[in-house]
């Protein structure tokens, strides 16, 4: 066995920071009756990437009832309007509307001052090459990156 120590591997230090990146963003996010999951929606809609509820699903890997209770929360709020697929009336397309878009823009500043808080202790070099090799690691993992 080596001589690692749990704490010194990447996995439990990202697994770690993760989660309190995570209850920093959702502590954000919940001023605006929103979970993280609501905001990959949305953002799934932005790229383009999936406009229904199941290529959706995919996408995002859940299953296809949590994207109906997403759209529903979001559609709430004015976010999203649903639609029935004019080629297959099962299908339920997902459109971002004006107000979606500006939540969205919320959503964004809020997870720009999460990343300042993170990187307030780094140099601008060092918070790009987090950047960096962070778009490395998501690439690999086959998550989409920009």
């Amino acid at each position: 066995m080596n001589d690692v120590k749990l704490p010194e591997t990447l996995a439990f230090q990202l697994g770690t920071l993760g989660a309190v990146v995570t209850e920093r963003f959702s502590a954000r996010l919940a001023a605006h009756g929103l979970k993280p999951k609501h905001v990959g929606l949305l953002t799934a809609l932005e790229s383009g990437m999936a406009a229904s509820q199941l290529d959706i699903a995919k996408l995002m890997d859940v299953a296809p009832s949590l994207v109906v209770s997403l759209a529903d929360r979001l559609e709430e709020l004015g976010a999203l309007r649903r639609e029935r697929a004019p080629s297959d009336r099962r299908r339920q397309v997902l459109t971002l509307t004006t107000e979606g878009r500006e939540l969205l823009a919320l959503c964004t500043q809020a997870a720009t001052e999460v990343d300042a808080e993170l990187t307030q202790g780094l140099t601008a070099g060092e918070a790009e090459a987090l950047r960096s090799a962070l778009r490395v690691l998501a690439r690999h993992a086959g998550l989409p990156v920009t």
